[in-house]
């Protein structure tokens, strides 16, 4: 097979190649390592491709057979791996745990083969941290592939592996997948495990997932990912058949809530409102009824809850850098990140309960502004990709804690972050594009526990707006195709 082919395949596609015979699991790692040594001085997504990559094992067979897969540098774990959560506090960390969600992408047939970058802690909309610097968006090197799984988001887009882990606490998977031009499920609170040392990780706020390039990915992703451990503090309704046979079940008529107004401090840009009108006008036309809906929340009850949560976060952090027996300082946190641990640190730890209490009053607030709709249309982000740096990155020494929180909180994460609370499914689908070429993504959410519907829904978005064609400036078969040619120099300056 060759680079220029293996980029052109889903997860699902790769898979069905390895159970034919026609390409063996090692030589999609040896594939992933070539579009990696191709883009990653440019992007900077992977921070370490394992040097015994190609012979991880998988199980054969399985539903991602012999697929090269990549890990986040934080949240699920791989026994026996670095895992230094973008931080120099972390900085040679080894987990001795292996999360369930890595046992079942190994069951999977999935080859773990790398960790991608993440901001430290994983704390910011953008990818860029004094540990590893800045990933670069491949649809434009000027401008972030967004947080906190941009790595990952990357990687994907710009051909290295088709599907890699992400997580997601307030957008941190939608994010990169909507400047990405990606598949981005946040799945609903408890869908997938965070066990055994990290079950319902804040409080549901976080949940694993991945981010992929297609909707059958996404639906084999759930399939493989999802059910209860011993020890999860609850079972969420089960699906009634394996997400992947949703692919061909009908989607029948839905009552649609579309957002075409601001949920926060930062308006709409054009672009993006005219994309959620145009994929509003598809679905009418598919035969649902699309009403739209104000704002289910008020902003201020958003950062009340991430200042709150300030106080959790500070403890959980001393307690990690006890463990390991490290300091927290400037030398160890970047600075906003440091500001934020300070802030926490010196609440009093009677406000835990005025966390838990503000939760309950969003999730019942939201719950009953949205229940007359089975899914709610919204843009992911309410602009395309930004630059790099600026308020939104932890590196930055003159934001302030409260100066973060309304530029990503209640401003770019508008549409993202209520939905952690709420704990409802939600995906960024990649749906329109600017002028200019950037991505952009609509967000599709669910009712609690209802994946089901959105695979439907989102199988029918992708056939009446497929993006299969649309590809990034950096991608790793454009750049070994450029590479080969004596002739094309100019043309590489201006692409890349």
């Amino acid at each position: 097979m060759r680079l220029s082919e293996y980029v052109t395949f889903d997860a699902t596609g790769l898979a069905s190649l390895v159970s034919a015979g026609e390409v063996t699991a090692e030589e999609l790692t040896h594939l992933a390592r070539r579009a990696h040594d191709k883009v990653n001085p440019r992007i900077n997504a992977v921070i370490e491709f394992y040097e015994d990559a190609e012979t991880i094992a998988g199980a054969d067979g399985g539903l991602f057979d012999g697929v090269p897969f990549f890990r986040k540098d934080i949240g699920a774990t791989e026994a026996g791996r670095l895992q230094e959560k973008g931080s120099r506090l972390f900085k040679g960390v080894r987990s001795d745990t292996e999360s369930y969600y890595f046992r079942r992408a190994r069951e999977a047939g999935l080859r773990t083969i790398g960790r991608t970058t993440t901001p430290e802690l994983a704390a910011t909309v953008v990818t860029e941290s004094v540990l590893n610097g800045i990933t670069r968006n491949p649809w434009d090197l000027q401008r972030s592939a967004g947080g906190s799984s941009g790595g990952a988001a990357a990687a994907v887009a710009a051909g290295i592996t088709p599907i890699a882990h992400g997580n997601d606490s307030g957008g941190s998977i939608r994010i990169p997948a909507s400047w990405c031009g990606l598949v981005g499920l946040n799945p609903s609170r408890g869908r997938v495990s965070g066990g055994p040392k990290n079950q319902d990780a804040s409080f549901g706020h976080s949940r694993e997932f991945v981010l992929c390039k297609t909707v059958r990915d996404m639906a084999v992703a759930l399939d493989v990912f999802s059910g209860p451990f011993p020890g999860d503090p609850f079972i969420i309704i089960q699906p009634t058949r394996p997400y992947v046979d949703e692919l061909s079940q009908p989607t029948g008529r839905l009552r649609v809530g579309v957002a075409r107004t601001s949920w926060g401090a930062v308006n709409l840009e054009p672009e993006v409102l005219a994309a959620v009108e145009a994929t509003a006008t598809l679905l009418q036309e598919m035969g649902h009824t699309v009403t739209e809906i104000e704002r289910p929340y008020e902003p201020v009850e958003y950062s009340g809850i991430s200042f709150a949560g300030s106080k959790l976060h500070a403890s959980m952090l001393e307690e990690a850098a006890q463990a390991i027996g490290r300091t927290i300082s400037a030398d160890t946190l970047e600075p906003v990140n440091l500001k934020w641990y300070e802030f926490g640190r010196d609440l009093p730890p009677s406000l835990a309960w005025g966390y838990h209490e503000a939760l309950r009053r969003m999730r019942f607030g939201v719950g009953e502004a949205i229940h007359a709709f089975d899914i709610v249309l919204t843009p992911t982000m309410p602009t395309v990709a930004v630059p790099h740096g600026g308020i939104y990155s932890a590196t930055n020494q003159e934001v302030s804690v409260e100066q973060y929180v309304q530029a990503a909180d209640t401003a770019i994460c508008q549409y993202t972050g209520v939905f952690n609370v709420t704990g409802q499914p939600s995906v960024s689908l990649p749906l329109a594009q600017s002028a200019s070429g950037l991505p952009i993504g609509i967000q599709v959410v669910g009712r609690f526990g209802d994946e089901a519907t959105l695979v439907r829904v989102a199988r029918d978005l992708e056939q009446g707006r497929p993006w299969v064609h649309r590809r990034p400036r950096v991608q790793a078969a454009r750049l070994a195709a450029i590479s080969t040619s004596d002739t094309v120099s100019g043309e590489v300056q201006r692409v890349l």
